[in-house]
């Protein structure tokens, strides 16, 4: 083989390798779960947010996790992710649909409503300060922002017989309804469900426990 097509074979596959790094660095690396807009759906000094959780995601690779879902304000389709943006200085009214079942927390702190406008959330329309999954499964995840000192116990439906695809769009459900005001300065604000629900994971903290557009999200505040 010649010098020349020795040189030209080199430049073709050093090529092939950047551009197999590049794939790999926006598709694995730079790639996630969108972000649903909300500043623009402001209101008054306030927007309105709907979200659900669901016993599985059969939207992904991985259908045997839980996760959440957000309703766009533009679209009015449930997309699959957890990242938020939303404006500072706004009430945030927040209704989250509970389509999974029940799992005991295992720190009764994480049952007491806080932070949120008047510490209180409504489950089916009635008033909750506190869910105490110890005296009875009441509890299937939490939405969780320690940076406001945010915390909400999502109550689980009665009823097992729970839906099977996602996005849910019927069976057992717990309509949860509460508010909270984003602050004034611009910030990222990370929150997550605080019940350890990552079946097949060590201490039930890994898999859609800790990975974003599962059961860990953002809260975008622009100002």
């Amino acid at each position: 083989m010649s010098l020349p097509v020795r040189i030209a074979t080199l430049l073709v596959a050093f090529a092939a390798v950047v551009a197999g790094g590049v794939f790999v660095t926006i598709h694995y690396l730079l790639a996630g779960p969108p972000v649903v807009d909300y500043t623009s759906m402001a209101k008054a000094g306030q927007i309105n947010v709907t979200m659900q959780t669901d016993p599985q995601n059969t939207v992904s690779d991985t259908p045997d996790w839980v996760s959440y879902f957000i309703k766009s304000p533009q679209s009015g389709q449930w997309v699959h992710t957890t990242l938020l943006k939303v404006p500072a200085r706004t009430q945030v009214n927040v209704t989250i649909i509970g389509y999974d079942g029940c799992t005991p927390l295992r720190n009764q702190l994480w049952g007491k409503v806080t932070g949120t406008i008047g510490d209180v959330e409504h489950v089916d329309g009635k008033p909750v300060t506190v869910l105490n999954s110890w005296s009875s499964c009441s509890v299937q995840h939490t939405f969780a922002i320690p940076g406001l000192s945010l915390n909400v116990p999502i109550a689980a439906p009665l009823n097992p017989n729970l839906c099977g695809t996602s996005p849910c769009t019927s069976g057992p459900h717990t309509v949860n309804t509460f508010s909270f005001r984003t602050p004034a300065k611009a910030g990222i604000f990370v929150w997550q469900c605080r019940i350890p629900c990552g079946g097949g994971f060590i201490d039930g903290n890994g898999g859609p426990m800790s990975t974003l557009g599962f059961m860990a999200g953002e809260l975008q505040v622009v100002a």
